[in-house]
């Protein structure tokens, strides 16, 4: 015997978006960031054997590296905390390595910034309640 009773069906809730797709959000927002501050972007999501560089832009005749931490939770402080002297030794290499494959290119500066961006914890995807920080200079 079946039982053709209906049961209420509930709303599905929102899915939370993965580590990857806030990552991707957060790099999107830094490269509208860099781009309304009037830079141009040369290059994302570079990678070779050694790792990743997350945005690379001209900042005028200067070399902007840029990397993006991103958050949806505030249980943790700024996101740039993730920076450690460990990263920071691994994106000088990662930079050494770009130049050498961009010989052909000359910057009067090469920088290094950090972009942290902060989603709102309920609704990860309104971007609008976003807040992006810039850390200009870490190390040049």
């Amino acid at each position: 015997m079946s039982d053709n009773t209906s049961r209420p069906q509930r709303a599905a809730e929102p899915r939370r978006p993965r580590s990857a797709d806030i990552g991707r959000l957060g790099e999107d927002l830094a490269a509208e960031h860099v781009q309304s501050l009037g830079w141009t972007v040369i290059e994302r999501n570079w990678r070779n054997r050694f790792g990743e560089l997350d945005l690379i832009a001209a900042d005028g005749s200067a070399l902007v590296v840029v990397e993006v931490k991103t958050r949806a939770s505030r249980i943790f402080d700024d996101p740039a905390a993730a920076v450690t002297p460990l990263k920071l030794a691994r994106m000088r290499r990662l930079i050494r390595h770009w130049l050498a494959d961009h010989r052909d290119s000359w910057w009067s500066e090469i920088r290094f910034d950090v972009l942290s961006v902060q989603l709102d914890s309920r609704d990860p995807t309104a971007v609008d309640r976003a807040v992006v920080r810039h850390h200009r200079g870490v190390f040049a």
